[in-house]
């Protein structure tokens, strides 16, 4: 389970970004976690868009609507697993090209922030219960290299 939220000012993506970013911000986790492209993983990510108005953000004490400038946070929460340092610089990175990508700009912006989160073993809840990543392992998602990852990241 991974929930990406991007939060930017008003009417920073059109429809047509955001329809763009919902398949690449997806992928750029799915794969990583999972250890390949696994269409029947996607139901298990969400990306939540939050529109902010401009004088309900600021960078440096301003405010946008006092002077505009293109910022955004990207909050990626994900199941305890194989977040090894590596993995997760692969995924920011990841999700720096598919911004980039969908913005049609050169390169990233020095204010886009992503924030990279676990939620520990035993912390996340679906199902109308306490789901572990462990319930998720026998679902032919994840490649035996991935499974195998996870056991020895989380010891069980």
């Amino acid at each position: 389970m991974t929930i990406i939220t991007v939060t930017a000012p008003l009417g920073r993506f059109t429809s047509d970004q955001r329809s763009k970013l919902a398949t690449t911000l997806t992928d750029a986790v799915l794969v990583p976690e999972v250890g390949q492209h696994a269409p029947a993983a996607r139901i298990g990510f969400q990306v939540h868009f939050v529109d902010l108005p401009l004088d309900g953000m600021a960078i440096g004490g301003i405010l946008l609507s006092e002077k505009m400038r293109d910022i955004m946070v990207i909050d990626i929460a994900v199941m305890d697993g194989d977040w090894r340092k590596e993995v997760r610089a692969e995924v920011i990175r990841r999700i720096f090209t598919a911004l980039t990508e969908a913005s049609g700009l050169p390169a990233p912006s020095p204010t886009w922030w992503v924030n990279f989160r676990v939620i520990d073993e035993g912390s996340w809840g679906s199902r109308g219960d306490v789901l572990s990543i462990f319930d998720l392992l026998g679902s032919g998602v994840f490649t035996p290299e991935k499974i195998d990852a996870i056991h020895a990241a989380l010891k069980g």
